[in-house]
């Protein structure tokens, strides 16, 4: 299979997020629309219902690097959550702790990562782990 090149891919995400996904409890763009090589973006994800997240709306940082998608991107949440993949100190997602980022492959994308985050939020584990007050940020 070729390799896309990685501003097309990009610009494929940016259409697509554009768009909107699914159901609307993620959503994502580009931070500047003047951003020509699309590394910074913003995305947002909806707490999931039935958990101590339901009804909050997290912010997060989304640094495709110059390998991008071959590479994962960084990411890093904006608003305060406790996660055990994010870091207290800065909201940095710690790739080694969530398979969306340690498994990485060329064909994951920014949605993909959005989506499985929420999942994870969602998971048994995490459901009931007590938050931040509402609305605080790193």
């Amino acid at each position: 299979m070729a390799k896309v090149p990685r501003n097309f891919r990009l610009l494929e995400e940016l259409e697509k997020g554009e768009k909107g996904i699914g159901d609307g409890s993620c959503s994502y763009g580009l931070e500047d629309g003047d951003d020509i090589m699309m590394s910074n973006w913003n995305g947002t994800i909806i707490g999931p219902g039935h958990t101590v997240h339901e009804n909050r709306i997290y912010s997060l940082k989304i640094t495709c690097g110059p390998n991008y998608p071959n590479s994962p991107p960084q990411v890093q949440f904006l608003s305060r959550v406790n996660l055990p993949f994010v870091s207290q100190m800065d909201g940095k997602v710690d790739p080694s702790k969530i398979a969306v980022l340690s498994s990485w492959s060329s064909n994951s994308s920014i949605e993909y990562l959005l989506v499985e985050i929420r999942k994870e939020m969602a998971s048994f584990n995490n459901r009931k782990l007590p938050q931040p007050p509402e609305g605080s940020m790193f």
